[in-house]
């Protein structure tokens, strides 16, 4: 699919995927006699969009013991029920400062983020002071997708200028498509002209808000993104413990059903549709899916051969649109044909699925200095780090077989496993004489063990009674450094001292280091 940016002035980790609908709860509508004029709906809808201003700190990847120099950004929130704001989650995600300042007021009020999904780029901040929303209602917001061909309107503080920008356009196309860090959602495609800035404002068809600008193409003309209502209301039902769990999917591999030798093989007749398991998400015995089970319907809709299923006229979607809406403790209820036989299951669609290597998600990665080395695990960011165009460093991990290329998209083999790599240039030191650099390594052993995370890795160095610390790393290529453990321990004072480096590790691993047998 087409890489896409986000219409926020920064979006440096996004990438977009599922969906479903319901009603969400609203404010009660005005009666039919007392419905407001147009005029004054006009003007509760712009009082109700506000202007956010961030100063972001992102992490520094290749840097992990400091941070980007901050960076200001601005964008668009709306209010909604529970005297919150909603916007994106790009816009606040690192952010050391937020605030709020209406159209009316070039007052900026403090604000703190409640709750966030990086995947869906959805973001829920409240205010300090919650007397700002005594004159600002929540928007009426509805879950049913628009109609293609739909106008829509849409607000926000795009660049070019400091006062409420309002434009108009058509919806083009609904899709479900990818989101960020490997969540799935529904996705509306508009004309409406969408700029910098816009992000986190919302889209209304007849003055009811049906979604929240988040992205453009940035290689074509009026061509913007907005997450749909029901995607909403499925983020704001999650946190309503406080906390963002994630959204219900399946992790199957799965392949088309249009080859017509597949049909004889898998010994079906004609009218038969569905799509194939290529490869089933577990192993495990008691796993629901097989390899050559062919999916053909989700609860009671019929999975065409290419996966798509129709939610309504003139709409069909891949089938996975509706995990999110049939989903009960975490499993949806399919039908599959194997060997020729219908056969009724359920399916497990976790909200979890913990791969090897995971997105930092709003976090600053760990990190462990020892010697003139700098340790940190594994994540999407260093890897995409490692990627940027014109960039040697992928092709080279390919090339020597290193985890960090022949891994990137398995599951941990256990529990809490992590790839813990040399994540900056080595430090100039004495002590790394007649050793090649070993950036972006990853380490396989300290003192012949196999290393399985990072607090691992900090507690092996911690713990040795070596004289000496021989370090392994996991690819065809890398020689094995071999350092003097009390002269290491020593390196280390000098270096963080002569590069003005705070301490030794990050927070959680340095009470791990300074924790005694």
């Amino acid at each position: 699919m087409p890489l896409i940016a986000a219409v926020g002035l920064l979006l440096p980790f996004a990438s977009p995927l599922p969906a479903a609908a319901t009603a969400a709860a609203q404010p009660p509508a005005p009666a039919a006699d007392a419905k407001p004029a147009e005029g004054d709906q006009e003007a509760r809808i712009r009082e109700s969009v506000v202007k956010i201003t961030a100063t972001l700190r992102y992490p520094d990847i290749l840097r992990p013991w400091t941070k980007q120099s901050p960076r200001e950004a601005s964008g668009t929130g709306v209010v909604i029920d529970g005297k919150r704001i909603l916007t994106n989650a790009h816009m606040v995600l690192y952010a050391s400062q937020l605030f709020v300042e209406s159209q009316q007021s070039s007052d900026k009020l403090a604000a703190t983020v409640e709750a966030v999904s990086p995947g869906m780029d959805l973001a829920v901040i409240r205010l300090d002071d919650e007397s700002f929303f005594e004159k600002r209602p929540p928007l009426t917001r509805v879950q049913a997708l628009p109609e293609v061909k739909e106008a829509v309107v849409v607000y926000g503080y795009p660049q070019g200028g400091s006062s409420l920008s309002v434009t108009k356009g058509i919806v083009s196309r609904i899709e479900f498509v990818g989101y960020n860090e490997g969540a799935s959602g529904v996705r509306i495609q508009v004309d409406a002209p969408i700029n910098p800035g816009n992000s986190g404002g919302p889209a209304l068809v007849d003055g009811k808000m049906i979604g929240l600008i988040f992205s453009k193409l940035t290689q074509a003309d009026n061509i913007g993104y907005i997450i749909p209502g029901e995607e909403i209301e499925l983020f704001l039902r999650d946190i309503k413990d406080g906390h963002y769990d994630g959204k219900p999917d399946m992790h199957d591999s799965l392949q088309t059903f249009e080859n017509a030798a597949l049909r004889g093989f898998l010994q079906v007749d004609r009218k038969t549709q569905g799509m194939i398991v290529h490869r089933p998400a577990e192993e495990k015995a008691d796993y629901p899916l097989k390899t050559w089970d062919l999916i053909t319907k989700i609860g009671d809709k019929e999975i065409d051969n290419v996966g798509m299923v129709k939610v309504k006229e003139n709409l069909r979607l891949q089938f996975r649109y509706l995990i999110q809406s049939l989903a009960k403790d975490e499993a949806v209820p399919m039908t599959i044909v194997r060997k020729g036989k219908p056969e009724a299951i359920r399916l497990p669609v976790p909200r979890k699925w913990p791969m090897l290597i995971e997105p930092l998600q709003g976090k600053y990665p760990p990190y462990f200095i020892y010697g003139p080395l700098v340790f940190s695990s594994a994540s999407r960011d260093l890897a995409a780090a490692l990627d940027r165009p014109g960039s040697p460093v992928g092709a080279l991990l390919a090339m020597m077989g290193s985890p960090l290329a022949t891994r990137r998209g398995d599951r941990q083999a256990f529990p809490g496993e992590e790839l813990v790599l040399v994540t900056s240039p080595m430090f100039p030191h004495a002590i790394a004489k007649g050793y090649d650099n070993p950036f972006s390594k990853v380490v396989k052993e300290i003192n012949g063990t196999k290393v399985k995370n990072l607090r691992h890795f900090v507690e092996l160095i911690r713990d040795s009674k070596n004289k000496y610390t021989t370090i392994s790393f996991d690819d065809r290529f890398s020689e094995t450094i071999v350092f003097d453990h009390q002269e290491a321990l020593k390196a280390t004072d000098e270096i963080l001292s002569d590069n003005g480096i705070r301490q030794q590790a990050s927070d959680d691993l340095l009470s791990v280091w300074k924790k005694t047998n």
